[in-house]
């Protein structure tokens, strides 16, 4: 039976020696016949590091393949959001949904807080966020952080009413509550997403978000060896609609809750929060 381990070079070296003792007649041909295959041996060795380089720069030419077509996709879905929903531009101005393919300058691929968000892999809001001295605030309805030093104040109509607020700059907040005792402004920008209360205390404005309003339950179920989670929205008759989420973990789960919430309830988005329960 053949040994299927190769010789190692110690192995060689004693044939060669051995070679060398055979009789004339014998080391001639026996030699030439070792000389082959220690040529044999090397190209195959050559051939193997070759198609192991080629092996390595394949995998560096997938890589950086996969990598273009990511940039392609988060491209992709960047002028969707700027032709459906309307986004800042570069020159921080709010536009309105495309009615004509927009012209994209470097400019705008730069600077774009949108393109940026979209290419850490998180969903871009079915509309406009909230700006910061001209700039997207994305993170002000995304996270939770509770209050913001901000430079604002409060406009009124002709009956002198509090109606809208210019907060960091942009003057889209409208007024939905005035305050109480103690309390600021309630505020929500274009009614739609978190509410914040406005604090216009002397050399200390602040802008802070109201805690979640109401709670939606999301279960989870084993079927067929895989996790399915399913949120639970509350109805207005009673009932409850139930809206399977595409989500592997709790994290993603809640993740997609939230952006159902903000395209199918936007005026909810930010004010709901989610509860993990059993099915």
């Amino acid at each position: 039976m053949d040994d299927p381990i190769p010789l190692d070079a110690d192995e060689l070296m004693l044939f060669a020696e051995r070679i060398e003792s055979l009789p004339p007649e014998e080391a001639d041909w026996v030699g030439r016949l070792f000389q082959e295959c220690l040529r044999a041996r090397m190209h195959a060795a050559g051939v193997m590091a070759t198609e192991s380089g080629n092996s390595e720069e394949g995998r560096e030419v997938g890589l950086a393949e996969n990598t273009l077509a990511q940039v392609v996709l988060d491209t992709a879905e960047w002028l969707k959001t700027l032709w459906e929903v309307g986004y800042m531009g570069s020159g921080h101005f709010p536009s309105a949904p495309r009615s004509a393919f927009p012209l994209v300058e470097l400019e705008d691929v730069l600077k774009s807080s949108l393109f940026a968000r979209i290419r850490e892999g998180k969903r871009p809001l079915p509309f406009p966020p909230p700006t910061r001295n001209g700039l997207p605030w994305h993170d002000l309805v995304d996270t939770g952080e509770s209050c913001h030093r901000v430079e604002a104040e409060i406009l009124l109509d002709e009956a002198g009413r509090p109606t809208q607020a210019v907060v960091a700059g942009c003057n889209e907040w409208e007024v939905v509550e005035e305050p109480g005792e103690d309390r600021g402004y309630l505020i929500q920008h274009r009614r739609i997403g978190p509410l914040f209360r406005l604090h216009l205390d002397a050399g200390d404005t602040r802008l802070c978000r109201e805690p979640p309003q109401w709670s939606c339950r999301i279960t989870t179920q084993e079927r067929g060896g895989f996790r399915h989670f399913t949120l639970h929205w509350p109805l207005e008759d009673g009932q409850v609609q139930s809206i399977p989420l595409r989500a592997t973990s709790w994290e993603r789960a809640e993740s997609d809750a939230a952006y159902w919430v903000a395209t199918k309830h936007p005026e909810r988005y930010g004010q709901v929060r989610f509860e993990r329960a059993a099915p």
